[in-house]
């Protein structure tokens, strides 16, 4: 893509992949312009969502972006915090994360997944307003719907590594298969 193509899909809105009943409903921040521009979440190159999620158990093979659909398969779906794409998401203000926040809340009511997964810790603490939220399970729920804050999987985040990143990811898999 082109850097033009990419500025081109600015604040472009990309579908959720989402169904009633999930197992887990993965949040993301917001879409990238990558996601923006090809309609594929987590779809930049560097990105490690797609290799954690193979590497953690929940599929069992790695999935390109443009498969995304196949996780409904796996009672996995995506969602985001904030609808429109930016670069990065130091873009997004705290009222959009607030907002994003009130929305979700909405969407799990509708949608009653198990588990709400939210790849961004900080992201998490803005859009429900608990500053003190740690990577892991979440004492707050969404009605019947439990929420795991997990490490933010984009490439920028050099403080988790891809193995680190897939433990974590495995414990939310423990905890999402052992009720069934």
């Amino acid at each position: 893509m082109t850097p033009a193509e990419l500025e081109a899909a600015r604040d472009r809105l990309v579908p959720d992949v989402v169904a009633a009943g999930l197992r887990v409903l993965f949040c993301g921040i917001n879409p990238g312009l990558m996601t923006a521009a090809t309609g594929h979440h987590f779809a930049r190159p560097g990105n490690r969502f797609w290799p954690v999620l193979h590497a953690s158990g929940f599929t069992p093979r790695l999935l390109k972006p443009s498969e995304q659909h196949e996780l409904l398969t796996y009672g996995l779906g995506i969602t985001n915090v904030v609808a429109r794409a930016s670069a990065r998401a130091d873009e997004l203000t705290d009222e959009e994360y607030r907002e994003g926040g009130r929305i979700l809340q909405e969407k799990v009511t509708r949608l009653r997944p198990r588990w709400l997964a939210v790849a961004g810790v900080t992201a998490y603490r803005v859009a429900f307003g608990d500053k003190r939220a740690a990577i892991g399970p979440q004492e707050r729920t969404i009605g019947t719907t439990r929420i795991w804050a997990l490490p933010n999987p984009s490439g920028l985040n050099a403080h988790w590594t891809l193995a680190t990143m897939a433990e974590e990811f495995a414990r939310l898999r423990a905890a999402a298969y052992a009720d069934g």
